[in-house]
C-alpha cells in the first residue's frame, strides 16, 4: 500500500513586524509621572499639616463644637540697641486702610484697622515701651478704619513721633495728627485733605445691552446711588452734604493737630497732595528726616537717656494662621482674598483716600 506523501506548504513572503521597543515611550511617562509627584507631594503635605493642625486645635478646644483659638497679640520684634531696658517701638502703616485684620491668604500690603489698633494697644500697656513711632505709607482708605486708628493713637499715654514715607495722603494723613512731632521725607507726597466718593455709573452700557432692571422700592431714596441709573441732582446735593460733615471733620483734626486756624487750613484742604519740602513750609510736618531722626527724638521725648531698644510691632497672628501663611508662601499660592464683599465694594462709600 501506498503512503501518501505529505506536501509542505509554501512558505509566505510576508514576516510580521518585530515588536517596537517602548523603552523612550516609558522612560518619558515616567519622567512626567515624576515631574507631577514633585508638584502633588508638598501639596499634600501641606494639606496634612493644615488638616493636622485643624485637629489640634479642635482637641484644644475640648471638643465644644468650637475650636478656643489662642488670643492675638501682637508681638514685639528685636530691631536693634541693648536686648532689655526702655525702648522706642515701631508701628508700620502700610497700605491702604481697611476694616478689619488681614487674612493668612492676603499678598498685598493693607493696614487692618483691627491689626494697627491692637498693636497700639500692646505699645500703651508695656511699661517697657517709652514712646512710639508710627512709619506711615498709604494713600488712606475708609474713613471709619482711619477714625479708629487716629482714636486709638489718642488715647495713648506716650509720645508719638510719625515718620512719613513715600505716601502719608488723605487718611494717612488724617492718622498722622495723632502724633506729638511728625518728620517728612522731602520727597513725601503728603496732604490730599479731603473727602472722595464714587458712584458706578452703567446705565448707558445697559442700554447698549438692551438691559432694563426693574426696581421695586418703598421709599424715594431707595435705590440711592444706584448704577443703573444717573444719579438726580437733589440725590447728588444730599451726597455733598454727607461728603462736607466727613471734610469738616478732617479739616478740625488738622487744624488741631497742627495748631492752625481752620481757615487757613481750609485753603491748603483741596484734595492736592505736597510734597515734604511744601509740607514743612505751609506748617503740615514739623521737620525733614529719616528713621534715625523719629527714633532718636523719639527717646527724646520718652526721656530714654542711654541708647534706646528698638522693637518693631507685627501685626497679631494665631499660630494656625502662622502655618497657613508659611504653606502658602512656600508653594507660590497668591490667594489675595478680597478685603470687601462684593455688594460693599460696589456700596457707596466715604473714604480719606487719595487716587493718583
Amino acid at each position: 500500500m501506498n503512503t501518501p506523501t505529505r506536501q509542505t506548504p509554501p512558505v509566505s513572503p510576508y514576516r510580521p513586524p518585530k515588536p517596537k521597543n517602548n523603552s523612550g515611550s516609558r522612560s518619558a511617562l515616567w519622567a512626567l509621572l515624576g515631574v507631577a509627584m514633585g508638584f502633588l507631594l508638598p501639596v499634600i503635605a501641606c494639606g496634612g499639616l493644615m488638616l493636622v493642625a485643624a485637629t489640634s486645635a479642635a482637641i484644644a478646644g475640648g471638643g465644644s463644637g468650637a475650636a478656643a483659638a489662642p488670643p492675638k497679640e501682637p508681638i514685639p520684634q528685636h530691631v536693634r540697641g541693648p536686648i532689655t531696658g526702655p525702648a522706642v517701638a515701631i508701628i508700620d502703616i502700610n497700605g491702604p486702610i481697611v476694616e478689619g485684620s488681614t487674612s493668612p491668604w492676603e499678598t498685598s500690603s493693607v493696614a487692618a484697622a483691627d491689626d494697627i489698633i491692637a498693636m497700639i494697644r500692646a505699645a500703651k500697656h508695656d511699661d517697657s515701651i517709652k514712646a512710639v513711632v508710627l512709619e506711615v505709607n498709604s494713600p488712606g482708605g475708609g474713613i471709619v478704619p482711619s477714625d479708629r486708628i487716629y482714636q486709638a493713637l489718642q488715647d495713648m499715654d506716650k509720645p508719638i513721633v510719625v515718620l512719613m514715607r513715600d505716601l502719608a495722603a488723605s487718611g494717612g494723613y488724617y492718622i498722622s495728627m495723632a502724633g506729638d512731632y511728625i518728620y517728612a521725607n522731602p520727597y513725601t507726597l503728603t496732604g490730599s485733605i479731603g473727602v472722595i466718593s464714587e458712584f458706578p455709573n452703567a446705565s448707558g452700557l445697559m442700554d447698549k445691552l438692551g438691559i432694563q432692571m426693574t426696581i421695586i422700592k418703598s421709599g424715594e431714596a431707595k435705590d440711592f446711588g444706584s448704577p443703573y441709573r444717573e444719579m438726580t441732582p437733589e440725590e447728588k446735593a444730599y451726597w455733598q452734604h454727607v461728603i462736607n460733615q466727613a471734610y469738616d471733620n478732617f479739616v478740625k483734626i488738622v487744624a488741631q493737630g497742627r495748631h492752625l486756624p481752620e481757615d487757613e487750613v481750609r485753603k491748603l484742604a483741596d484734595g492736592r497732595v505736597y510734597t515734604g519740602l511744601d509740607a514743612l513750609d505751609l506748617g503740615l510736618v514739623d521737620a525733614l528726616g529719616y528713621e534715625d531722626d523719629a527714633i532718636a527724638k523719639a527717646a527724646d521725648l520718652g526721656d530714654i537717656r542711654d541708647v534706646p531698644r528698638v522693637v518693631r510691632y507685627t501685626p497679631p497672628m494665631t499660630p494656625l494662621e502662622a502655618l497657613l501663611g508659611s504653606a502658602s508662601q512656600a508653594l507660590g499660592l497668591h490667594l489675595n482674598l478680597p478685603t470687601l464683599s462684593w455688594n460693599q465694594a460696589l456700596a457707596p462709600t466715604l473714604e480719606y483716600r487719595w487716587i493718583p
